[in-house]
């Protein structure tokens, strides 16, 4: 099993990716079928650190909005034809990127001094 912390950096990692492509307007991510599969399996990866967190480690966190990750994981992973472009986006370019300072302050209160 992993450790929460290495979780947590999974987590940091999909959001920088997400985040190297977020000067990108909405027509942008509406045209390019690459940088929606960019979004998604970013998004994904998340989701599926999240859900793999113990129930402690995300406690110390209630800030950050676990179920709706974790949700939204399930959805990404197994609703492919349910999938809302509206919703992908915006938790890539509104939420994910006001997580990341939240998913840091966790990894130190972890311990964790590398975030």
């Amino acid at each position: 099993m992993r450790d929460p912390r290495e979780r947590l950096h999974d987590v940091l990692e999909a959001i920088d990716a997400i985040g190297r492509y977020r000067d990108r307007d909405r027509a942008a991510f509406d045209r390019d079928e690459l940088l929606q599969s960019w979004y998604l399996r970013h998004l994904q990866i998340i989701g599926e650190a999240a859900r793999a967190l113990p129930d402690e480690v995300r406690g110390m966190a209630p800030d950050i909005p676990w179920p709706k990750i974790i949700g939204m994981r399930n959805i990404l992973v197994h609703g492919y034809f349910a999938i809302d472009a509206d919703i992908v986006w915006e938790a890539a370019t509104r939420d994910v990127p006001a997580m990341k300072p939240k998913v840091e302050h966790l990894l130190s209160a972890l311990g964790d001094t590398s975030a």
